[in-house]
């Protein structure tokens, strides 16, 4: 129980500082990939330590699988609470692009603020873990050097399992866009926190390239290419697919919709069509 408590003080700074910043620079929007940045930072360290309690924590700590599961649950709620419209998400950032909703250049730099918040996360769990303060903390030390991969199928049915996760999160974004965050918030981490538990012996359903550039890219297994495939290729597949049958087309690249007609709004009327007849 000393493993939980002590990760959940690691969780609770986490946050503070992702909270601080974007109270501080939440009123200026040209920095909002510093934002993107304290974001994914926030996501992956709360992650690493969620991945070291189910690695570590239910056979060394004694914490069940419903443990963990609550534990995923609200950190994902905490983080959507938190951060708000800063996904820390680079397919969320690209689809942002691809509505016509973001610029080029502002769409580069919080992808690439996300994946340097990724990075620092890993090295700010890694210096976490190599303090030991509980036995979980210290077998994880241990066992920092040779992680498990989340990848457990091959590089086809991950990439599908990516692809499918991944279409099914969009959706679901795209739908309750415009709801309440009181709605959108809470269904978003549900949502998540399941699709993590059905594909944890496929991929671990990361939906994110840069939390999984953070959580397994660095596990022995398969090559960096092959990890990119499945959980990059893979994610932004899902999205673009979830953004095409939401709206039919893809609007940075063509206005036209391709999959749903656009029904008539003004109908002719009755007399007019019978004086055409009479002709």
């Amino acid at each position: 129980m000393s493993g939980l408590n002590a990760s959940l003080g690691y969780f609770l700074c986490v946050v503070v500082l992702a909270a601080l910043v974007r109270t501080l620079l939440g009123r200026w929007p040209r920095l909002g990939f510093v934002l993107e940045l304290a974001s994914s930072f926030a996501l992956v360290a709360c992650r690493l330590e969620v991945q070291t309690i189910v690695e570590v924590g239910e056979w060394a700590g004694g914490l069940g699988p419903d443990v963990t599961l609550t534990v995923l649950f609200l950190v994902l709620l905490t983080h959507g609470v938190v951060c708000g419209a800063a996904s820390g998400n680079p397919a969320v950032a690209a689809r942002r692009f691809l509505q016509l909703e973001a610029t080029l250049p502002a769409t580069l730099l919080a992808v690439g603020a996300q994946f340097l918040g990724a990075h620092l996360a890993l090295r700010a769990a890694a210096y976490y873990w190599s303090l030991e303060l509980t036995d979980m903390h210290m077998i994880k030390n241990l066992m920092a050097a040779e992680c498990s991969t989340s990848l457990l199928v091959s590089l086809v049915q991950g990439f599908i399992t990516e692809c499918v996760c991944s279409l099914v999160l969009h959706l679901v974004h795209l739908n309750l866009g415009r709801r309440s965050a009181l709605i959108r918030v809470p269904l978003t981490a549900v949502l998540l926190t399941f699709l993590s538990h059905i594909a944890k012996g496929y991929t671990s359903a990361h939906v994110n390239p840069s939390l999984s550039y953070g959580l397994t890219f660095h596990c022995s297994g398969f090559t960096f290419s092959e990890y990119a495939l499945v959980y990059w290729l893979g994610s932004l597949t899902g999205m673009l697919l979830a953004l095409l049958l939401y709206a039919g087309h893809i609007p940075r690249v063509s206005a036209r919709n391709l999959l749903y007609g656009q029904k008539t709004r003004f109908r002719v009327p009755k007399s007019d069509k019978a004086e055409k007849k009479k002709k």
